[in-house]
């Protein structure tokens, strides 16, 4: 089987995915103003982990349309395998060493002050590259926090889109759109109970980044309910025709809904759990929808798509490593809002733009173009 990719990729979609990663960072900073400050919530873009399941529903949508036809004549499971792996694994393992560079710099200080060891720093820098997570309270819990990896928390999300994509192979694709419809139908009734339910606990799905009971639950909703909705539009899909401005539409939207506070109160309904899950099963669809039905129409959004859908995960695997240091920083210097830190804010941001465009092009495209060649 050959390893290139003999379908149109939607343009539209590749835009949106880099708006979304370029939206986590700009969350991430304002995460580290509630984490460094103690604060109940974060202030401005308090939906901004929504990206995550607008991710996985993007994913389900892409890999439905890329591979659903594939098997048993041109696709082996061990192909799909390799393909997934190739496409995800190398930034995986780079953004792990940049996040132990990051944690050595700092002489692996914990966030309670305390210091960690080389050793265990490099054994959970193996256990990152391998998606071996941590419990929390475990020694290779290098910063402390409870985080499945510690060395680069985002990856929290590609593990259980490593859990999505073998579970596609050895279950989904094999489903009728019948089938499929109903499964989704059920996920859908299982993530709204966990969000309106609050079964996190703090009013928000914003979960599955550590090893418990309630992240776990959460984490698989999170991806099997957006994943499987993403495969199943696939299957349905027809576009919908004369859509114009459909990138700038969707991006206004995913900015507007990631951008609305905290909703407080509810009960026994979490208002904030309502507005979360009409968030993922009512209008990300729609999103996905108006962008795989929009074309580009001119050079310059052509190459805006293109530029935001190649640092895409890049910027989302790399980014992480540079907002730990960020936090540290906030934490010894006891400044708290956007108003006081927005120079070194927007920096790291930058930063952080430059060194996934650096990954994609300099390490990301070479080593998957020689795996590629390796693999076949």
């Amino acid at each position: 089987m050959t390893f290139s990719d003999s379908k149109p990729h939607y343009a539209l979609l590749d835009g949106l995915r880099g708006v979304a990663a370029i939206l986590v960072v700009w969350y991430h900073v304002f995460e580290g103003f509630q984490f460094a400050g103690n604060k109940p919530v974060i202030d401005f873009i308090n939906h901004g982990y929504l990206a995550v399941d607008f991710f996985f529903m993007l994913s389900g949508f892409v890999i439905g349309y890329a591979y659903d036809d594939r098997w048993g004549k041109s696709l082996t499971m061990s192909g799909f395998f390799r393909r997934r792996l190739i496409r995800l694994h190398p930034m995986v393992m780079l953004g792990a060493l940049i996040g132990a560079i990051s944690f050595l710099l700092t002489s692996m200080e914990r966030w309670d002050g305390t210091h960690s060891t080389l050793l265990l720093t490099l054994i959970a820098l193996v256990c990152s590259w391998l998606m071996i997570p941590a419990l929390p309270g475990m020694q290779r819990d290098v910063r402390g926090n409870g985080e499945m990896f510690p060395l680069n928390g985002p990856c929290w999300s590609l593990f259980f889109e490593y859990i999505g994509n073998i579970l596609y192979a050895l279950i989904i694709r094999r489903l009728s759109t019948r089938a499929l419809a109903w499964l989704t139908a059920l996920l859908c009734c299982a993530l709204t109970w966990f969000a309106v339910t609050n079964q996190s606990g703090y009013g928000s799905i914003g979960v599955g980044w550590t090893v418990d009971t309630t992240n776990l639950l959460g984490g698989t909703l999170r991806m099997l309910c957006p994943f499987t909705i993403g495969m199943l539009m696939s299957r349905v899909f027809k576009p919908i025709k004369n859509v114009r401005g459909a990138f700038w539409i969707c991006t206004i939207i995913l900015l507007v809904l990631f951008h609305v506070p905290f909703i407080d109160g509810g009960t026994p309904m979490s208002l904030n759990g309502i507005f979360e899950v009409a968030c993922i099963i009512c209008i990300f669809p729609i999103i996905v929808w108006l962008g795989a039905s929009g074309t580009t129409t001119d050079n310059t959004s052509r190459r805006i798509c293109r530029f935001l859908g190649d640092i895409s995960f890049p910027l989302y695997i790399v980014h992480y490593p540079l907002m730990y240091a960020f936090y540290m920083w906030l934490m010894k210097t006891r400044l708290y809002t956007f108003s006081e830190t927005w120079p070194i804010a927007i920096s790291t941001m930058a930063c952080s733009v430059c060194i996934a465009w650096l990954s994609m092009r300099f390490y990301d495209e070479p080593i998957r173009k020689w795996l590629k060649k390796f693999a076949k």
